[in-house]
C-alpha cells in the first residue's frame, strides 16, 4: 500500500462494513464486543490513523486548546508551557502554539482568528505586559479564552489565572523588616511588565504597613547584568550609606546584586541582606543561599487549562490569583548593630 490506510481498508481488513469502523472509533454501544475486538486487530494490524482534520470538520470538536505567547519576557515560560501541557493531556487535548509579540490589536485579533479557524475549542493567552491587556479588552473570539500572568483584562468574558506579584513581595519585604531592617532598597524588574509593576506595588505597601520603615527603588530590567550595575552603584555612590537591606525584582537580579558584592568586599547577610523573587533552579546553591519567593508556575500552566475546561462545560469567567511562598535561607539576617 502506497498511501495511508483509511477506513475502507480497516473495514476490508476486518470483513465489515465502514459505517460498523466508524462506530467502533466513536466508540458507539451497538457494536459487538466479538466485531470491536476484530475492527482493533485491524486497525492496529494497518496502522490506521484518524483524519483529525476531517473528523473537527465534521464534529466542530478538534480536541486542541490554542495558546498564544504575546511577550518577549516570559522567563519562565518552559515551566508554564509544561504545566499547560500536562493539565490539556489529562483531558484529552493538544496543545496548539502561536504567537503576538506586540503590535495593533487587530494584529491579535488575526493571530487569535488563526487558531479558531482551525477549530481551537479554546484559548489562553500567556501575557507579560499591559499593553496585551489594552489588546484584549474588546476581543470577541467565538471561544472561551483566558488570560495568563496577566493583571486584569477589562473583558468580562475573558478568565485570567496569574501569580499573586504583590503578595509575594509583600512577603519578602515583611521578612526583612521583621529581621529589623527599617530601609529596604527595591531594584525593580523591567516596568513595562505586569510582575515588575505588582513588585513595586507590594514593596511600597509593606513598607508603609510598617511605622518607620522607609525603603528607596532603583530601576532595574530583570537581568543579573542590572542586579550587578546597581549593586556597584549602591556601594559607590558619595554620601551614601550602603543599605542593609535589599529587594531585587528576581533571582537573576540577585545573582548581579552577589557577583557585584563579591568584587567590592560586601557581605551578604553580614553587611546587606539581600532577598530575590522565582527560586531560579539553583538558588538555593548559591554562596551565601538565596532568601527567595517561590512562585507555581507548572501550576500556574495546570490552573488556565483548569480554568478553560470549566468555561467549556458553560460555567462564566472567572479571576484566580495563585499565592506565593517566601523560601527563608542564608542570604538574610538582622542587621549588624550600629556602633
Amino acid at each position: 500500500m502506497n498511501r495511508a490506510p483509511g477506513m475502507v481498508d480497516v473495514a476490508r481488513e476486518a470483513g465489515v462494513s465502514h459505517v460498523t469502523v466508524s462506530r467502533v472509533l466513536n466508540d458507539h454501544p451497538s457494536v459487538r464486543p466479538e466485531t470491536r475486538a476484530r475492527v482493533e486487530a485491524a486497525i492496529e494490524k494497518l496502522g490506521y490513523r484518524r483524519n483529525s482534520v476531517a473528523r473537527a470538520l465534521k464534529s466542530r470538536r478538534s480536541s486542541t486548546i490554542g495558546v498564544v505567547l504575546a511577550g518577549a519576557e516570559l522567563f519562565e515560560l518552559p515551566r508554564i508551557l509544561r504545566g499547560v501541557q500536562t493539565a490539556a493531556q489529562l483531558a484529552g487535548y493538544w496543545v496548539n502554539l502561536a504567537s503576538w509579540q506586540g503590535g495593533s490589536t487587530m494584529d491579535l485579533a488575526e493571530t487569535l482568528q488563526r487558531l479558531t479557524d482551525q477549530s481551537v475549542e479554546a484559548i489562553a493567552v500567556i501575557a507579560d505586559r499591559p499593553l496585551v491587556a489594552d489588546a484584549l479588552a474588546d476581543i470577541v473570539t467565538g471561544v472561551p479564552m483566558t488570560v495568563v500572568m496577566s493583571g486584569n483584562v477589562p473583558n468580562p468574558e475573558l478568565g485570567f489565572v496569574e501569580l499573586d506579584q504583590e503578595l509575594g513581595a509583600r512577603l519578602a519585604v515583611r521578612h526583612l523588616l521583621e529581621q529589623g531592617h527599617r530601609h529596604v532598597v527595591h531594584l525593580t524588574g523591567a516596568l513595562r511588565t505586569f510582575d515588575a509593576r505588582a513588585r513595586v506595588d507590594g514593596w511600597r505597601a509593606a513598607l508603609e504597613d510598617t511605622p518607620g520603615a522607609g525603603g528607596e527603588l532603583l530601576e532595574g530590567d530583570f537581568t543579573g547584568n542590572s542586579g550587578y550595575r546597581l549593586a556597584h552603584y549602591l556601594v559607590t555612590r558619595p554620601e551614601h550609606e550602603l543599605p542593609t537591606a535589599i529587594f531585587a525584582g528576581n533571582d537573576q537580579m540577585a545573582m548581579g546584586v552577589l557577583a557585584a558584592f563579591a568584587e567590592l568586599g560586601v557581605k551578604v547577610p553580614a553587611d546587606v541582606s539581600l532577598v530575590g523573587f522565582d527560586d531560579t533552579a539553583g538558588a538555593a546553591y548559591l554562596v551565601p543561599a538565596l532568601t527567595t519567593v517561590r512562585q507555581d508556575f507548572v501550576g500556574l500552566g495546570q490552573r488556565s487549562i483548569e480554568q478553560l475546561l470549566r468555561m467549556m462545560r458553560g460555567e462564566p469567567a472567572m479571576s484566580e490569583r495563585i499565592a506565593p511562598e517566601l523560601v527563608v535561607r542564608r542570604s538574610t539576617a538582622p542587621p549588624r548593630p550600629q556602633r
